[in-house]
């Protein structure tokens, strides 16, 4: 059976990746060279890599169910399913392990909404979620770390390490808001107890300190343009995989 979107069909390569047409046969041909396609054991994939992968960055675009899905590709939406399993992690991010000394980083937490309640809470927003500790360069504004997710009522200062994403970044330099008191990390300057107001160049700072974190902001509102994020019903490591995935392709689009 044919199916109604193909990777051999160009059109559909912008709506459903975020990339160009080049770009995603650059990220095709990465994938191929990490092992995506090899021969794998039992039935071979009926679809090309090309197909397979815009299949799951249409999945994670779109957020339709696997029975909206299926037929948009001609296959059953239980292979559907089968693809997004395996190719997904494939997809994912790898965290960047060394950084320039002058590096500057920024990280800040972002809660997805996900329905697999055994990985996800209720957080502030009233909706059981899952807390992601992003963090990205300040210069490229490229995503470098991912932490581990963690229930959506854990606040971003102990998500900070409990996440990974402390031990992946190191004694590198390290900005953030002001929920991160006490890690280490380059936050506001606030009032101390008596101060009415902060002394002229603590203000400044503050004020460049700010023009630099929304920086992440930027990155969190492009990423969640992938319909995954705003509700995730994928199980598991599932919501981990899609917010890497979602960050390399990010990153691809970024840097082209």
């Amino acid at each position: 059976m044919t199916g109604v979107i193909t990777a051999s069909e160009s059109s559909w390569i912008g709506p459903f990746t975020g990339l160009s047409p080049r770009l995603f046969r650059k990220l095709v041909t990465m994938l191929r060279h990490e092992g995506a396609d090899a021969n794998r054991k039992g039935r071979p994939w009926s679809f090309p890599l090309e197909d397979r992968a815009l299949l799951v960055a249409t999945y994670w675009r779109t957020n339709l169910t696997m029975r909206q899905l299926g037929p948009l590709f001609g296959v059953s939406k239980s292979a559907a399913g089968r693809i997004i399993d395996h190719l997904g992690p494939m997809l994912a991010l790898r965290p960047r392990k060394r950084f320039a000394k002058d590096t500057v980083l920024i990280v800040d937490g972002t809660l997805v909404p996900t329905r697999d309640h055994t990985v996800a809470e209720r957080s502030k927003n009233y909706r059981y979620s899952t807390n992601h500790q992003v963090v990205i360069d300040a210069d490229t504004r490229l995503v470098v770390v991912v932490g581990r997710p963690l229930a959506g009522n854990r606040n971003d200062c102990k998500a900070w390490e409990e996440s990974g994403a402390k031990a992946a970044v190191g004694k590198t330099l390290t900005i953030a808001d002001g929920g991160y008191p006490g890690t280490g990390l380059v936050i506001p300057h606030r009032r101390e107890r008596g101060q009415t107001e902060l002394p002229a160049w603590k203000e400044e700072h503050n004020k460049s300190h700010k023009q630099v974190r929304a920086r992440v902001e930027h990155v969190f509102a492009r990423m969640k343009t992938w319909k995954i994020l705003r509700d995730c019903r994928l199980r598991g490591d599932g919501v981990h995989h899609a917010m890497l995935g979602i960050a390399r392709m990010h990153n691809l689009a970024l840097a082209g």
